[in-house]
C-alpha cells in the first residue's frame, strides 16, 4: 500500500505540542497564584513582627515584600493574559504580555536596590536598636516561605516572567537571610551597622540579576532581533541553497517573545523558477539552520516591487 498519507500525523503532533504548551503556562499561572498568597500573607506576618520587635530591617523588608507582592500579581495577571486566545484587536493574541511584565518587574528590583542603599546608608549614620530574637524568630520565617515559593516557581526560566517572579522570590530570600544574620550579630556582639553593610551585598547580588532581565525584555519589546541572529547570512544561505533565488532583501527579524522568533523577507527570482518550490525550499532553510517556524515570505521577480528608495 501507498504512503501518500504518512504526512497526515503533523497536524496531531502540532495540536498536541500547543495543548502541552497550553498545559505548562495553565500550571506555571498556577504556581504564580501560590505563590502570591504566600507571599503576602507573610508580608503582613514580617510587617507586624518588624513594629513589634523594633527592627527596621524587617520594616524594610516588609516593605520589599509588598513591592514583590504586587510583581507576583502583575506576573500572575500577565500568565493569565497570554493563554487568551488571539482576536480582531490582537492578532498574536497576548503573548508579549509576560515580556512586558519582566520588563516592569525588573524596574521595580532597580528601585529596590537604590532603596535599600539609602536605607543602608541612613543606618550607617543612626543604628537603631532592636529585639533580635524576635527579628531572628520572624526572619527565619521569611526563609521558610521563600524557600518554598522558590521551589514552586524554579524551573521555568524560559518564561521571561516567570524568570522575572524567580528572581523578586530569591532578592526576598536574601532579604530574609540578611535580616537573620544581622541578628545573629546584633545578639552576639551588640554591633547594630551589621545588617546596613550585609544589606549592601544584597542589592550588589539583586542588581546583578535585574539588569540582564531589564536589557533583554526591553530588546524584546523593541523588536531587537534575535539572539545571534546574522540577516546577511540568512540571505547568503538561502541564495546557496535554493536554484531559482537571485537575491534576498528586506530582511526582518524580531521576537514576539524569547522562544517566538518571526522573520519577513523579499526574494527575487529568476526566470521561470517555481514559486511553489522556491517558498517550499526558503522555509525549509529558515527552519533548519534559523529555528524559526514562522516567516512571511515575498517572492518577487528579478526586481524589487517596492520604490527603489526602499529597495536599497
Amino acid at each position: 500500500m501507498s504512503n501518500t498519507h504518512r504526512p497526515s500525523p503533523a497536524p496531531q503532533e502540532h495540536h498536541d505540542h500547543d495543548h502541552e504548551q497550553g498545559h505548562n503556562h495553565a500550571h506555571a499561572g498556577e504556581r504564580l497564584g501560590i505563590a502570591f498568597w504566600l507571599i503576602g500573607a507573610f508580608t503582613l506576618v514580617e510587617a507586624m513582627g518588624g513594629w513589634w520587635s523594633g527592627s527596621l530591617t524587617l520594616l524594610a523588608d516588609a516593605g520589599h515584600l509588598f513591592v514583590d507582592t504586587l510583581a507576583l500579581a502583575l506576573a500572575y495577571g500577565a500568565q493569565r493574559l497570554a493563554q487568551r486566545p488571539a482576536s480582531r484587536q490582537r492578532s498574536f493574541g497576548h503573548s508579549r504580555a509576560g515580556v512586558l511584565a519582566a520588563f516592569i518587574n525588573s524596574l521595580v528590583l532597580l528601585g529596590i536596590v537604590a532603596a535599600i542603599v539609602i536605607e543602608a546608608g541612613f543606618r550607617l549614620t543612626d543604628p537603631h536598636p532592636i529585639r533580635a530574637g524576635i527579628a531572628l524568630a520572624v526572619a527565619t520565617g521569611g526563609i521558610a516561605v521563600n524557600l518554598v515559593v522558590a521551589a514552586l516557581l524554579h524551573g521555568h526560566h524560559g518564561d521571561m516572567n516567570m524568570r522575572a517572579a524567580y528572581l523578586h522570590v530569591l532578592s526576598d530570600l536574601l532579604g530574609a537571610a540578611v535580616a537573620a544574620t544581622a541578628a545573629l550579630i546584633v545578639m552576639g556582639t551588640g554591633w547594630l551597622a551589621a545588617d546596613a553593610w550585609l544589606s549592601l551585598v544584597v542589592t550588589a547580588l539583586i542588581a546583578r540579576s535585574a539588569w540582564p532581565l531589564l536589557v533583554h525584555s526591553a530588546h524584546v519589546l523593541q523588536e531587537g532581533t534575535p539572539e545571534g541572529f546574522d540577516a546577511e547570512r540568512l540571505a547568503e544561505r538561502i541564495v546557496h541553497k535554493v536554484p531559482g533565488v537571485l537575491g534576498v532583501h528586506h530582511v526582518h527579524a524580531w521576537s514576539l517573545t524569547p522562544s517566538q522568533p518571526l522573520l519577513t523577507l523579499h526574494a527575487s527570482l529568476a526566470e521561470g523558477a517555481d514559486t511553489g518550490l522556491v517558498l517550499a525550499e526558503i522555509k525549509a532553510v529558515v527552519v533548519s539552520e534559523f529555528g524559526i517556524r514562522h516567516s512571511t515570505i515575498q517572492l518577487e521577480p528579478s526586481h524589487c516591487a517596492d520604490p527603489d528608495h526602499a529597495c536599497a
